[in-house]
């Protein structure tokens, strides 16, 4: 963005941090990320609060005026996936051309895993398929 007083630019990580919060708001969100980096995410936080969280799930291409968004997200389970995109699509083009003025001219999502609530009760409420054995061969 270029006025008579001076230029200002955006780091994509900004971009990426205010996608990123502006996705976790929208209800039905339980994570974001792939599993392995949910992983190494937990992991860095229990050591040192790592705040790189906010954009893990996220990825964004910036230009001079214009942005896209990708994210990858985890959703509770009972929620209507293509109303959740809807809502998240809405709320972080909303954020991101609020905040910094740049165009959102796409916001890919990616549902990569659905959140059991069993996943919070202790043991994980998984039912071990090895000791049943496999059901197809």
């Amino acid at each position: 963005m270029v006025t008579p007083k001076g230029t200002t630019s955006i780091d994509s990580g900004v971009v990426a941090k205010i996608a990123g919060l502006s996705a976790r708001e929208v209800s039905g969100v339980y994570n974001m990320g792939v599993g392995t980096a949910r992983a190494l995410g937990a992991v860095r936080g229990m050591v040192g609060g790592d705040k790189s969280t906010a954009t893990q799930g996220v990825s964004v291409e910036v230009g001079e005026r214009q942005a896209a968004v990708d994210l990858d997200l985890v959703v509770e389970y009972g929620v209507a996936i293509p109303d959740l995109a809807a809502s998240v699509r809405r709320n972080v083009i909303t954020g991101v051309e609020r905040m910094t003025g740049l165009e959102v001219t796409e916001v890919n999502i990616k549902v990569d895993d659905v959140h059991l609530p069993e996943q919070d009760r202790e043991g994980g409420g998984r039912t071990d398929q090895a000791e049943a054995g496999p059901r197809v061969q």
